[in-house]
């Protein structure tokens, strides 16, 4: 049998980042989206949200903040989605709520 090799793509990176986000694992969340570039995958606007919302599910606050931040640099525009997640996070944060 050939070897195959499953070529990553943006689907192949969502699906365990949303996975992960579920569960509550933002650490591997994170870490899953900080790979993307390396394997030449570019991530986009449901990777961004899915690792903050992982982030938001394990109580991080700030991490989601700077995700936020940081989507212009990797060409993904921040939408109503991710801002009303900021926004919802930032208002959990405030009131001393980590869920």
């Amino acid at each position: 049998m050939p070897d195959v090799r499953v070529v990553p793509n943006v689907i192949t990176y969502n699906a365990p980042i949303s996975a992960c986000k579920k569960a509550g694992q933002w650490q591997l969340a994170l870490r899953l989206l900080s790979l993307m570039p390396e394997e030449s995958v570019e991530p986009d606007k449901i990777s961004c949200i899915a690792a903050i919302s992982a982030c938001s599910k394990g109580g991080q606050w700030q991490l989601p903040l700077s995700l936020l931040c940081l989507m212009p640099e990797v060409r993904v525009v921040p939408n109503e989605i991710a801002y009303n997640a900021a926004i919802s996070l930032a208002e959990r944060a405030a009131s001393g709520s980590s869920h």
